[in-house]
């Protein structure tokens, strides 16, 4: 027998049982959905409503004469749960934690990223209808909503993760949507440094700074953990202490318990009711906070961030997109400009100047690992340039055989002006912290 023929009976054989389960199982589901009452359904214990659902599909099966193995029918039942109280074929992909991101190119193109690599899913949704009920379900739980008016929708899921959408007629191509996940027991800083995200003594640094009520931005690009990296700083923050988080789509997981936590709303089908991040932040000086974290500063609210930071809130963090730390500073010099107050530059330098103590810049290296590859203190003004100066930073030397990059951490030789502070404040680190040498 031919060979080439062969596999294509094989192909066609996969391809005719795909579609096969692929039919039972729709039939299955909207069967279900005839004779269960879901909202009753959702108040059940998660294994009540697993046996109440397993009994149902055994009875649909005996009525269409389908008989499956115990196997087929777990992962039936657990396919039609999926379906109908979670997010379809991208529900498995939640349950699994070696997965840190879910890109949705469309119903068909599921991409995975695992390790800081992406990988094409087998998952697929069944058309773009299908794929539009996901993405409004995910809308509804957090009270949003996504349609031609209002086509993008930042999100939540329960367990924390980010969701981004975009539908038509901003995605040319279809419906897409990204999930950024979160692992389900937070990284610590412990973990950061067996992952060689940062070194020990860059740890004991970050920590003290935190203690002592340095004002700290997190730099970096998308996908770096900017997030991660500041909720491993929120645990420093002295328990007595305030805290009071502004996020556009709540997602921080801060490691303490006293916080309040805000998040702001879209306009509504009207145009009206918006609450952007100035307006959280403008608020949230009125509840008496000791600490502000902003999730990601973006715009006007930037200004807003450097005069709390200036008048009593010390120790405020918050996170920017930027490639370097130098960049981090004109993001943040372009963002206060666009407050329409009309500063001269070197006023908004000045009081950025005075105001930002550390920024913290971290990577995504190749192979897709993440590090922190410079720790830097503004250190004043010469003229309108706000100087700053390297104490840590990531210097890379290669590629191992792995395809990861490969190089250390080394301390700068830099004497931090803040050094003096953390002493006042109890926090003094050997000087031997930022001699200049490599960690191996």
């Amino acid at each position: 027998m031919n060979t080439s023929t062969t596999t294509s009976e094989q192909a066609d054989g996969r391809m005719r049982d795909q579609h096969f389960r692929q039919d039972l199982k729709l039939r299955v589901q909207r069967r279900l959905m005839e004779t269960l009452d879901l909202v009753q359904a959702q108040k059940l214990p998660v294994q009540e409503l697993r046996d109440e659902c397993l009994r149902r599909i055994d009875l649909l099966l005996n009525e269409q004469r389908t008989p499956l193995t115990t196997a087929e029918k777990q992962q039936l039942l657990r396919e039609v749960m999926d379906e109908i109280f979670g997010l379809g074929p991208i529900e498995e992909m939640l349950r699994d934690p070696s997965i840190s991101d879910i890109l949705v190119n469309g119903p068909t193109q599921i991409y995975l990223e695992r390790e800081g690599k992406l990988e094409l899913s087998n998952a697929r949704f069944r058309d773009e209808a299908h794929l539009m009920q996901v993405i409004h379900r995910i809308a509804a739980r957090v009270g949003r909503r996504i349609d031609d008016a209002s086509p993008m929708l930042d999100a939540r899921l329960p367990d924390g993760s980010r969701v981004n959408a975009i539908i038509p007629p901003l995605a040319l191509q279809g419906p897409a949507m990204s999930i950024r996940r979160f692992a389900g027991t937070p990284i610590d800083a412990k973990k950061l440094v067996e992952l060689d995200s940062w070194s020990q003594d860059m740890n004991m640094f970050l920590e003290a700074a935190v203690r002592c009520r340095m004002n700290i931005v997190i730099s970096g690009g998308t996908g770096t953990g900017k997030t991660t990296l500041l909720n491993v700083l929120s645990k420093w923050i002295p328990s007595t202490e305030r805290v009071v988080t502004i996020e556009d789509a709540a997602e921080l997981q801060l490691q303490r318990d006293h916080v309040v936590q805000l998040e702001t709303r879209p306009a509504n089908v009207e145009g009206k009711g918006e609450v952007n991040q100035r307006d959280l932040l403008r608020n949230t000086l009125r509840m008496r906070p000791d600490r502000i974290i902003i999730g990601e500063v973006r715009g006007a609210e930037a200004l807003d961030m450097l005069q709390a930071m200036n008048t009593g809130h010390e120790g405020s963090m918050t996170t920017v997109h930027a490639n370097s730390p130098r960049d981090a500073l004109r993001r943040i010099e372009n963002m206060v400009s666009m407050a329409g107050l009309k500063y001269p530059i070197h006023v908004i330098r000045d009081q950025m100047a005075s105001t930002l103590d550390l920024l913290v810049h971290i990577a995504r290296m190749t192979g897709g690992r993440r590090k922190i590859v410079s720790i830097a203190e503004v250190s004043g003004m010469e003229g309108e340039v706000i100087l700053m100066q390297d104490l840590f930073r990531f210097k890379q030397e290669g590629i191992d055989s792995q395809g990861h990059a490969k190089g250390y951490f080394e301390a700068c030789d830099i004497r931090p002006q803040m050094l003096e502070r953390m002493r006042e404040e109890g926090l003094s680190l050997p000087a031997s912290v930022f001699q200049r040498r490599k960690f191996i």
